[in-house]
């Protein structure tokens, strides 16, 4: 297989690309050069998606079976299909990494890969779903840009299109933040705030389960949109937690804190304790296409150890602003554990 891949330098793009040169595939990436570089054996290309130029001369250096887009989370739908058109020629099939936000029910209402998409037209602007100041209900802008841009590429390349609908990816190399926060909080020790219901079901996914799946599809004959999340029910938060915690080889202790509680001290959901949320469909999504087309996904204890490994053995992630966003300060976390009461 000859593949270019958008991205390609961090997280799943090097994942993806990582994974390809181990199959012995000839691996071409395209990005800008700001985030790394490219792993050894691949073919490099800098130059940016959002010019016309760059495109043009990306083509130059076809053509591919497949093209696997991971670089395109912040793209307007409108630069995606320009993307696309400049490829179509040189490329067999396209790989489009999009989100669970592109369903109109998440997070609140529980999810299938026949679920309905929000709004979001193929060539819109960066504007386009952005909402009013002082807006209090779902926040879809994120989601309908991204489902305008599955349909960009589904315009240019049709049933030669593969739509790959992630939830949270975890593993080395991860850049938000979230598992290398719960780490080095369990690192420390003591007694550690472990979000809500110790038996609720969450859904993680390794980056490199996601690299091995979207590969398995760039050389399938069939497109599809696919849910990349782990099994409903297999993992919860305590598994999460505790794997943490023996990872790290630290004394911390869990003391499990009510929503209720987590509430009224405004916790916030998603950051301040990451994977922490109460909506009813945030980890209710099912993944029965997926792994029918043969989405394999690994242990969630495997995917800390080996995060735990990457950090403690001097890994550094990409530098991303959404890493601040993430964890709770240590005078709020001794506030909700003085409300538990003694332990």
């Amino acid at each position: 297989m000859q593949i270019l891949v958008l991205g390609g330098t961090w997280f799943l793009g090097r994942a993806v690309a990582e994974e390809a040169l181990r199959r012995g595939w000839e691996v071409t990436v395209f990005n800008r050069g700001r985030s790394g570089t490219a792993p050894e054996g691949a073919s490099s290309v800098q130059g940016d998606r959002t010019v016309a130029a760059d495109l043009t001369r990306l083509s130059d250096h076809g053509p591919w079976d497949a093209v696997i887009d991971t670089s395109a989370s912040e793209m307007a739908p409108r630069d995606v299909l320009a993307g696309a058109r400049a490829l179509e020629p040189v490329a067999g099939r396209y790989v489009y990494v999009s989100t669970v936000n592109a369903y109109r029910g998440w997070p609140e209402e529980p999810l299938s890969e026949k679920s309905e998409l929000l709004d979001g037209p193929p060539d819109a602007d960066v504007e386009y779903g952005r909402l009013p100041e002082g807006w209090e209900g779902p926040d879809w802008y994120y989601g309908r840009q991204k489902a305008g841009a599955e349909r960009a590429v589904g315009t240019v390349f049709g049933g030669r299109t593969v739509l790959l609908r992630p939830g949270v990816i975890l593993g080395p190399g991860e850049y938000v933040g979230r598992l290398p926060w719960w780490l080095t909080r369990a690192a420390r020790g003591g007694l550690m705030v472990a979000p809500g219901a110790p038996e609720k079901a969450i859904q993680p996914i390794d980056v490199r389960d996601v690299a091995v799946f979207a590969l398995n599809q760039a050389a399938a004959d069939l497109g599809g949109a696919y849910n990349c999340v782990a099994p409903i029910g297999r993992d919860t938060m305590r598994d999460l937690l505790t794997a943490c915690v023996l990872a790290t080889g630290s004394d911390a202790r869990l003391a499990w804190a009510p929503d209720k509680l987590l509430l009224d001290h405004e916790v916030q959901q998603w950051t301040e304790l990451p994977l922490w949320r109460t909506h009813k469909g945030v980890w209710s999504i099912q993944s029965t296409g997926a792994q029918a087309a043969g989405l394999i996904c690994r242990p969630l204890v495997e995917t800390v150890e080996d995060t735990w490994a990457w950090l403690s053995g001097g890994g550094m992630p990409v530098e991303h602003p959404r890493w601040a966003e993430h964890g709770m300060r240590p005078e709020k976390e001794a506030a909700v554990l003085a409300a538990l009461g003694p332990r």
